[in-house]
């Protein structure tokens, strides 16, 4: 390995409280302030314990000379191991930080029958609206790094599918996973605004960003949605819209999915301008990877960051070997026979034999 390679692996070595080694001193300020205490004779409840506790102090190991600023090597040694386990040293797993901006989104997708009509172009072939959408809004979630992001998916009913978090590559494998119909055929928007409210209002969330997509009206729910915008614009939240589709009124639309899937862009609108908002219309994939963009430049995340770096613990490693020597020095104070001086082989008496 090469020095730039040494001094990198050592840039990810780090202690969180380098400030407990002014405690280093401490045994020696402690001999200095205070005297020994007396020594006084102690009764013999197990003579025997005693017995091998007075002839421990004659292994070499564990004497020393006396002097009232010097503390036996095994001491000093446990001392070194406590401070340095009290530092906290980590090591870091990654070498880039990670940039936490402080913006919260919310993502509301719309699931409902309509979204299976096949009038959006990807690569050159005709897909389903939300093929379009889950194609447009995987590159929007994984420019929003550093931001925390949440999941709403509604159709008949509205359910949060992912609270807001740090970890969008989940926020998008859920997404992908989401399929037509399973929220129900109809469209509740007023619900899907509520359950993004419930959500950051239990997370304490303000000045929060509701992205809602939809291609219908609301025709489901028990919250209108400009009621649920009122309450959106008192919380701080603004809301973007963005209507998918055709805006013409389609017969044969009326026929598949049944009436009210026609967009309501004059709904749209207004939840928009309440929240302080913007309403997109997506008539192809272009137009709605345009809007996306849009979007991730108004909302942008240059301000307030925070960075944080993912990291492990190595305080356990000089605490174990802390209790490790104790537990040895205890050992050999107690069982004196077990010193390695103990181990050596003594010398034998030779032997002499005489002249006959």
């Amino acid at each position: 390995m090469t020095f730039n390679d040494w001094t990198a692996l050592w840039q990810q070595f780090d202690f969180l409280w380098p400030w407990m080694l002014a405690f280093l001193p401490l045994p020696w300020v402690i001999r200095l302030v205070l005297k020994p205490a007396a020594k006084r004779q102690i009764p013999l409840l197990a003579p025997h314990l005693m017995q091998r506790l007075e002839s421990a102090r004659k292994s070499t190991l564990l004497q020393h000379k006396v002097h009232p600023y010097r503390l036996p090597p095994w001491a000093l040694l446990l001392w070194i191991l406590l401070i340095l386990a009290a530092m906290r040293p980590v090591w870091f797993l990654n070498t880039t930080p990670f940039q936490a901006s402080g913006k919260d989104l919310m993502l509301a997708v719309d699931l409902s029958g309509s979204m299976e009509k096949d009038d959006m172009m990807l690569g050159g072939h005709r897909v389903d609206r939300l093929t379009a959408v889950k194609h447009v809004v995987k590159d929007f979630i994984q420019n929003r790094q550093g931001d925390r992001m949440g999941l709403v998916v509604f159709g008949s009913q509205a359910f949060l599918q992912s609270p807001l978090t740090y970890d969008l590559n989940t926020v998008e494998t859920l997404l992908k996973e989401t399929e037509i119909g399973m929220a129900g055929n109809n469209t509740a928007i007023g619900d899907a605004i509520g359950i993004a409210l419930k959500h950051l209002h239990k997370a304490k969330q303000e000045n929060a960003v509701l992205i809602l997509l939809t291609d219908g009206s609301n025709t489901a729910g028990a919250v209108r949605p400009l009621d649920a915008a009122k309450q959106a614009e008192k919380m701080g939240l603004k809301i973007y819209t963005i209507g998918i589709g055709q805006k013409d009124p389609a017969a044969i639309d009326d026929f598949l999915f049944g009436r009210g899937h026609n967009m309501d862009t004059r709904t749209l609108q207004q939840v928009a301008k309440l929240t302080g908002g913007q309403f997109f219309l997506a008539t192809d994939t272009d137009k709605l990877n345009e809007i996306y963009t849009l979007i991730n430049q108004l909302e942008s995340s240059e301000h307030d960051v925070n960075s944080y770096r993912l990291r492990d613990e190595l305080f356990h490693w000089p605490l174990g070997l802390a209790m490790l020597l104790s537990l040895l020095v205890v050992m050999l104070r107690v069982y004196p026979q077990w010193h390695p001086n103990r181990w050596r082989r003594r010398p034998t008496a030779s032997k002499t034999g005489g002249r006959h």
